[in-house]
């Protein structure tokens, strides 16, 4: 299972990790696994195009540090955690907010 663990400060996201695998299928085969690190990896990658210094992001451990305030920043992480919602919502056996 996927599990993700997000930390707000002022109504505001600051961190993320994530650990685990989805497991939904074999490895090279499994769907879930597939749109969970496609939605992260094309999210970190936009937030680096638009500002490199704006999120610190360890793909060892898999942490996001959210380091600026700022709106387009904001906007692309909370996008990131409504789809991971929508994918926990159709594969709640693999993946769970903690």
């Amino acid at each position: 299972m996927i599990k993700i663990y997000v930390k707000y400060e002022n109504e505001k996201v600051k961190e993320i990790k994530i650990k685990g695998h989805a497991l939904y299928d074999d490895f090279g085969k499994d769907i879930v696994c597939a749109s969970f690190s496609s939605i992260l990896i094309t999210t970190i990658n936009a937030i680096e195009m638009i500002d490199s210094d704006a999120i610190y992001y360890d793909d060892k451990i898999f942490l996001i540090n959210i380091l600026k305030d700022d709106e387009i920043v904001n906007k692309l992480i909370d996008n990131m955690i409504n789809l991971f919602q929508e994918l926990e919502h159709d594969y709640p056996e693999n993946i769970k907010f903690i």
